[in-house]
């Protein structure tokens, strides 16, 4: 495949066509890799939730990578969930592509989990437009959230326009900030879709409003880090947490 440059050398993804990318999602308990070659699955591995991400990585990469009949040379792209979700998987998932993508000279795009919730969600209606609410379990009896309106499919992924900012609160909050700022239809509308595990977890109070299955999230992180390499977001310097909540050490010093 073309643009392959040696360590040390800037690595050129205009040249790779069609992409291959290594995608990771360490925001759940289980997480998922996937390798895609442009927006087509090759291989997409759901994590073991029995075990910690720091006793599973690197070895899942490496069976997914199998799995899809590449090895990390022949990768173009590195994709990674940066949050919201759990701080030690969050961060041992970005450390993970940041150490991959200085050792190979690959660029790493990171995606927003609820972006990526939202996509995957969208991509399973098989509508032209539709305003879908991400929705994951944040513990402590909330969610992480965001809601969106998503139309069409356009380089494997829908074009998302961001309703909310993501938040994290508990899910009667969230309702009833979302319903005071019309960001859930009124009852004569078309209702909205909820999707993500916190959906799932807390399906009591969404009566009357679908609820769309989403398992593994990192095809979705994959495709939409394909679009976010395109403009010009793959340095590794740039992969930020999105962490939405504090973690547990700093609310422990200024509650």
């Amino acid at each position: 495949m073309a643009g392959r440059n040696g360590r040390g050398r800037v690595y050129d993804l205009s040249t790779a066509s069609p992409v291959l990318i290594l995608s990771l999602d360490t925001t759940t308990r289980a997480g998922s890799a996937a390798v895609l070659r442009d927006d087509s699955v090759l291989a997409v591995l759901d994590g073991d939730a029995a075990r910690t991400h720091g006793e599973r990585l690197p070895g899942e990469l490496a069976e997914v990578l199998r799995m899809g009949g590449v090895t990390l040379q022949d990768i173009d792209l590195l994709a990674v969930a940066r949050g919201p979700g759990a701080f030690t998987g969050l961060r041992i998932g970005l450390a993970a592509m940041q150490a991959l993508a200085m050792v190979t000279s690959r660029p790493v795009v990171g995606v927003s989990a609820l972006d990526a919730l939202a996509a995957a969600a969208f991509e399973s209606l098989a509508v032209e437009q539709a305003r879908v609410y991400a929705w994951m379990d944040a513990a402590r009896g909330e969610v992480f959230a965001a809601a969106y309106d998503a139309a069409g499919i356009r380089g494997g992924v829908p074009t998302l326009t961001a309703l909310t900012d993501p938040e994290v609160d508990s899910p009667a909050a969230i309702l009833a900030r979302w319903r005071a700022t019309g960001v859930l239809p009124t009852p004569s509308a078309a209702p909205g879709s909820f999707a993500g595990d916190g959906a799932v977890r807390f399906e009591a109070l969404l009566s009357g409003s679908p609820r769309l299955p989403v398992s593994a999230l990192a095809p979705a992180i994959g495709r939409l880090a394909l679009r976010g390499a395109g403009q010009g977001e793959h340095q590794p310097h740039a992969l930020q947490p999105l962490y939405v909540r504090r973690p547990d050490a700093e609310r422990a010093l200024r509650p």
